[in-house]
């Protein structure tokens, strides 16, 4: 169990991909973590692998996020004024390659509830013990689609984008710092597991999974409301203002194929 007097993360999504690279990095900054997953056996292999390699602390919670009395498991962990969380990750990722209507609609609401409803109530969950006590982070992984018209997966990142801003300006002065944290393109799991190809997108997109954390967290050290690590990946969010959504919507392919 996490010890109270050190720094504690909970993330969720921390076997694989960005939320294991955030895990890790966070582990070797003295960091006790809470891993939140489905996968009980896998959560375990992570948490002996950081244990082993950093002296880690780890608290492991096997929860199916679409699940509402899992779901309120976790959020009576970061509930427990006790036991403060004092980072919350919410990185846990579901995608679909198909278009809206590809997909069952069953299919839909699990993506929903794992990207929506799942970071909000972990985000209301997290608060309250925060604001109380006067200090807390929360980190809520967005994405650069949000900018982008590309379907239910834009809608939600769209919405936690927004949320994350919006948390971030009214919880600041009662000190806690909300970001939302917006990848491109990242080489992990996470395409490899809809079966979607390194070639589904231009190589200069593709970013490295270790470089994009760090970015991050020196990100979320310097205070900010939106990371949008790289310049690349800045620019495209910029001129996606400019440019006509039928226009856009052309490119929806990218990353799916």
């Amino acid at each position: 169990m996490p010890s109270t007097n050190r720094h504690c993360a909970l993330i969720t999504g921390p076997t694989a991909g960005i939320g294991h690279e955030i895990a890790r990095q966070l582990a070797a900054r003295g960091s006790d973590l809470v891993l939140v997953a489905r996968n009980e056996e896998r959560l375990g292999e992570v948490a002996l692998a950081f244990a082993q390699e950093f002296g880690t602390k780890c608290e492991v919670i096997a929860a199916d996020l679409t699940d509402r009395d899992s779901l309120a498991a976790v959020e009576a962990r970061l509930a427990d004024a006790s036991r403060p969380i004092d980072l919350l990750v919410n990185n846990a990722g579901f995608g679909l390659k198909g278009r809206f209507l590809d997909n069952s609609i069953e299919a839909e609401q699990a993506h929903l509830d794992v990207l929506v409803v799942a970071p909000m109530r972990l985000t209301h969950a997290a608060l309250g013990p925060m604001v109380a006590r006067g200090s807390g982070q929360i980190v809520n992984v967005s994405s650069v689609a949000g900018y982008l018209p590309r379907g239910t997966y834009s809608a939600a990142k769209a919405y936690v984008t927004r949320f994350s801003e919006w948390a971030h300006n009214e919880y600041r002065p009662q000190g806690v710092h909300v970001m939302a944290l917006c990848p491109g393109f990242v080489r992990t799991e996470f395409h490899e597991r809809m079966e979607v190809g390194r070639d589904s997108a231009p190589s200069f997109l593709w970013l490295d999974v270790e470089e994009f954390v760090t970015a991050a967290l020196a990100d979320l050290d310097a205070g900010k409301a939106v990371s949008i690590p790289t310049l690349r990946y800045k620019a495209i969010v910029a001129g996606a203002k400019y440019v006509p959504t039928g226009l856009l919507q052309r490119f929806q392919s990218f990353g799916r194929k």
